[in-house]
């Protein structure tokens, strides 16, 4: 018998036998996204209803799904501590009862690997291991490799069903604490259609895109909209934080081919996934597709080398000087700065690369402009105006890069609604902007 075999049995245990060597006070990094161990977090929860511990902090990203860890009968017990705000944690964090860290995704490796966040645990969702005891992080790698190398107790889901996912995405069973196997699908996130507002900005966005482009697009609407426009060009790569389903069908086309990449050629490089199983059937034990920590994909100085490398990001406002906010509205904290200002200072300094930000011109079913002459009270500036290249609405596209103020408020007001321009240009003229 291979020694690492018995190694690994011999960690084997139950969920509430792995946390319950968690002491009081611990603070602890919970693998995110579609890669929660669900198990153990389930255990976690229990023994803080049912024990007597206190004092545990989760540091976590975005997180899916229920989130009872951060209900108000956890006070005292478990505080979760949110570097990207997730829809399941938003309510806790706004009535005080969470904590936001506000942090570019590049730096959060940093934070955990010197220290300026310890970590004592963490939990971890893995593949089993291969023939060798290394076990694969899966479809999250970009944050959870670097907590669990700073973290001294590790605690790891080994699920049947987590693909194996090859690059910098590996964890051998020697450096596990305990090991709890299970058999269970990976949460889903499965993306709906583009609507016709979306198909628009994808169309003003596909327009900037050149043959041989390198891609660093998102999940949601828009970034899908992106795409719905993008099936007749040649040779597209990809460098991203994250990619889902879309990207799989560029792939299958033939248009994504990574064969023009200056950086990683012929390979997609990603720090995780968020999508349906057909994407993490895709990316298991496949060779184009390879897997790094969050401080080497978003690391701008690594994304610029990549040539015509294109950044898309959305934004919830963007004022007539360029500043954009894509992290609250007004004072209430909604999201995160997550990888915008990484891709787009990355994509500004590649060899005939764009960064852009994308957004529909209202919101509120058209009640209120998007495009906007000054930003919320609160609002947090996430991209700052010397930042911005490329603004896109269904309007079109707005070039701000070298362009004084008065240039950028005449191009702006050119793709905000209709229904808004002319109060732009009032609000505009009283400001002294044109």
């Amino acid at each position: 018998m291979n020694s690492w075999i018995q190694i690994y049995q011999s960690k084997i245990t139950s969920a509430e036998e792995a946390v319950a060597i968690i002491p009081n006070g611990a603070n602890i990094f919970l693998t995110g996204n579609c890669s929660i161990p669900q198990h153990l977090l389930s255990a976690l929860v229990q023994r803080a209803r049912t024990d007597d511990i206190h004092g545990l902090t989760i540091h976590q990203i975005l997180t899916l799904g229920d989130a009872s860890y951060v209900a108000p009968d956890m006070a005292g017990k478990i505080r979760v501590n949110t570097m990207f705000i997730s829809p399941n944690v938003r309510q806790a964090v706004n009535e005080g009862r969470a904590d936001f860290t506000p942090v570019f995704l590049n730096e959060i490796p940093k934070l955990f690997r010197e220290g300026i966040i310890p970590l004592d645990v963490s939990l971890i969702h893995v593949s089993p291991p291969d023939e060798h005891g290394f076990c694969s992080y899966g479809i999250e790698v970009g944050i959870t490799k670097p907590a669990a190398e700073s973290s001294r107790i590790i605690l790891a889901e080994v699920n049947e069903q987590m693909p194996r996912t090859l690059g910098d995405s590996f964890i051998h069973v020697s450096k596990l604490t305990h090991v709890v196997p299970v058999n269970y699908p990976l949460t889903e996130m499965v993306q709906g259609e583009p609507g016709e507002l979306e198909k628009a900005i994808g169309a003003h966005v596909a327009e900037l895109i050149p043959d041989g482009a390198t891609l660093q697009l998102g999940i949601g609407a828009i970034p899908d909209g992106v795409l719905y426009y993008l099936k007749d060009k040649r040779d597209l790569g990809i460098h991203s934080e994250l990619f889902s389903d879309g990207v799989v069908d560029l792939v299958e086309l033939g248009v994504v081919t990574n064969e023009r990449k200056t950086l990683h050629r012929g390979k997609i490089i990603s720090g995780m996934i968020l999508g349906s199983q057909r994407l993490y059937n895709f990316v298991d034990d496949n060779a184009m597709v390879e897997f790094h920590p969050q401080d080497y994909v978003n690391d701008p100085f690594i994304i610029a080398q990549n040539d015509s490398m294109v950044s898309i990001n959305s934004a919830i406002e963007v004022d007539l000087t360029g500043q954009v906010c894509a992290d609250s509205l007004g004072h209430r904290l909604y999201s995160g700065v997550g990888g915008q200002i990484d891709f787009v200072r990355g994509a500004a300094r590649s060899k005939g690369g764009k960064p852009i930000i994308a957004l529909p011109s209202t919101a509120k079913q058209g009640a209120i402009s998007r495009i906007v002459t000054e930003l919320k009270p609160g609002a947090g500036v996430v991209t700052t105006r010397n930042d911005v290249h490329y603004v896109v609405t269904e309007y079109g596209v707005a070039i701000l890069y070298g362009k004084t103020i008065r240039q950028r408020v005449e191009a702006l007001i050119g793709i905000a609604h209709p229904d808004f321009r002319a109060e732009l240009r009032s609000q505009a003229r009283a400001f002294h902007y044109i």
